[in-house]
């Protein structure tokens, strides 16, 4: 894999006077930071809105392929359960929509108890990767799932209920009562477009659930160019919680609800950044022991509470 010969595109940073979310027009604050994940050295900047806070990658490359390698964990294969796993995880999901208890909460189990999606509601998952959040949810019992990525090497029809294109959301065709986009839309250029589309593909009284990292991160504050979701150049936006609220606002969302879901990876991520190691190396996780991981773990829980956890979940409702 050859980073250094990917062509960046080459700008007078200081010029650059748009926030792609709240529309504040002025210059920028810009800040150095280094691709962390394969540890190319490379240098990429950000420019920081003085209104809302949000954050926008000012140089991005024009070839993303390399940043991308087939190994990268959103496209490993697929991992699909047995028709008796499946029961069984049908089961875990009836247990949880009576009880709501955690112990048998499956992986979209807090967005669906907010959302409330019938079984037979359609479902778009937007740079769904794998598909492999769509797969629990159709072993869950959802009838009517499709997932969307460029990225994914092609399209392919998992079952009668699940289908997954190799396509961008301006390409996607039908209408849908459920629109995701998991940790995807700071991959993504032009949020503005991103988020009138999905408005257009929405039926009314409808949900768009948006999870991302946000700039409200205590540990951004802290720890500055060393956050490990700067993740440089893949990352081309980071909002603050005002910024997408307002953006999404603008296109004709109504908020819902905002849910700081920040993981201990806030933290160990960052300490790994800082100390110059690659992320995408597993080995270099085991240097953190599991009192460490508890620790963060906790320290994630008090952050979320206090809504500075570093990514969050966004409900917007189109009515």
């Amino acid at each position: 894999m050859n980073f250094c010969s990917t062509e960046k595109m080459h700008i007078d940073t200081s010029k650059v006077t748009d926030c792609a979310y709240c529309g504040y027009q002025g210059e920028l604050i810009v800040h150095e930071v280094k691709e962390m994940m394969f540890g190319t050295g490379e240098l990429f900047h950000y420019g920081e809105c003085p209104e809302c806070k949000s954050l926008c990658l000012l140089d991005p490359p024009k070839d993303l392929s390399p940043y991308y390698p087939e190994d990268y964990y959103s496209f490993l294969p697929l991992v699909k359960t047995s028709s008796v796993i499946n029961f069984l995880k049908k089961i875990r999901f009836t247990l949880f929509q009576i009880t709501e208890y955690h112990q048998v909460k499956p992986v979209f189990g807090d967005w669906v108890a907010k959302i409330k999606p019938k079984k037979t509601a359609r479902i778009a998952d937007i740079g769904c990767g794998n598909g492999q959040l769509l797969f629990e949810l159709y072993a869950a019992g959802f009838k009517n799932l499709t997932g969307v990525d460029p990225f994914m090497k092609e399209s392919v029809r998992v079952n009668k209920y699940l289908s997954l294109e190799k396509k961008s959301i301006f390409e996607i065709e039908g209408v849908f009562d459920l629109v995701m986009i998991h940790h995807a839309l700071e991959h993504m250029d032009h949020p503005q477009a991103i988020l009138k589309r999905c408005f257009e593909l929405m039926d009314h009284e409808s949900y768009l659930l948006v999870r991302l990292p946000v700039t409200d991160s205590k540990v951004w504050k802290d720890e500055g160019v060393y956050w490990v979701q700067l993740d440089a150049p893949r990352h081309f936006q980071i909002p603050s919680v005002s910024g997408l609220k307002k953006l999404a606002e603008k296109e004709g969302f109504e908020s819902r609800g905002i849910v700081f879901d920040s993981t201990e990876f806030q933290f160990w991520g960052t300490e790994l950044a800082k100390e110059g190691k690659i992320l995408s190396k597993e080995e270099h996780m085991k240097v953190f022991s599991k009192q460490d991981m508890a620790r963060w773990r906790k320290k994630a829980a008090l952050y979320n509470q206090k809504s500075v956890g570093d990514q969050a979940s966004f409900y917007f409702y189109k009515p």
